[in-house]
């Protein structure tokens, strides 16, 4: 077989979508939704960060949509690893979570696209083509985000020198929940949620739960 044929035979291989969510109906959901669309596509469906990564270690996927709030490990640190595992597949982050919140983090990540979970079929649909093509998928409303966020290190905003998992546990506390329902939420211990908690307040200079709270609604993190 020629050079030309191999890499023709490439080309024409099925699309390979791996969809990660913890909700077994979500997933199938979109699955089906996909499948309409892309016929030949082969679909992987994990429902939690250790089984997406499984899944990543073993074969190749030109796409992943990938959920945020999974228990434990959640999609962030999903996210980071799946770069390194296969720094090609195109990872589409489709979450609970409004764009801006998580969405301006996730694109610096390297994920390719930002969609909540209120987004419509088509819309969902148009995101993937838009990554398998190469391009981003962002809507008009993130990318003005986007440019406001591009300025220089000296307009950084004091949350976003917080690790993933701080940026996690300030939005926690921000919407009233305990140390204790954090560390059950990401199956962590007290222990380490406090740790957390004591380095978002050294890091942004709080002293108290109330600063968050203030914090958070005045720089639109939290409705």
């Amino acid at each position: 077989m020629t050079d030309g044929e191999n890499s023709g035979t490439a080309a024409a291989r099925p699309l390979r979508i791996l969809v990660v969510d913890d909700h077994a109906v979500v997933r199938d959901g979109l699955r089906q939704l996909l499948a309409e669309k892309f016929p030949d596509a082969s679909f992987g469906e994990a429902g939690n960060a250790q089984q997406a990564l499984d899944f990543l270690d073993n074969a190749d996927w030109d796409v992943m949509l990938l959920d945020l709030a999974m228990p434990g490990r959640g999609g962030m640190d999903v996210l980071g690893q799946a770069k390194n595992i296969q720094p090609r597949t195109k990872i589409l982050v489709l979450t609970m979570y409004p764009a801006d919140q998580y969405a301006v983090r996730v694109l610096k990540a390297g994920a390719c696209g930002y969609l909540t979970k209120e987004s419509a079929a088509d819309e969902v649909v148009a995101a993937v083509q838009k990554v398998v093509a190469g391009g981003k998928y962002v809507t008009a409303s993130l990318a003005e985000t986007l440019i406001a966020s591009l300025g220089g290190a000296d307009g950084k905003k004091p949350h976003e020198q917080l690790s993933d998992r701080e940026y996690q546990v300030l939005l926690a506390l921000a919407a009233g929940k305990s140390v204790k329902e954090i560390g059950a939420e990401f199956s962590l211990s007290v222990k380490t949620i406090s740790t957390y908690r004591s380095r978002i307040f050294q890091k942004l200079r709080f002293k108290s739960n109330a600063d968050i709270v203030r914090y958070t609604m005045r720089e639109q993190l939290i409705g």
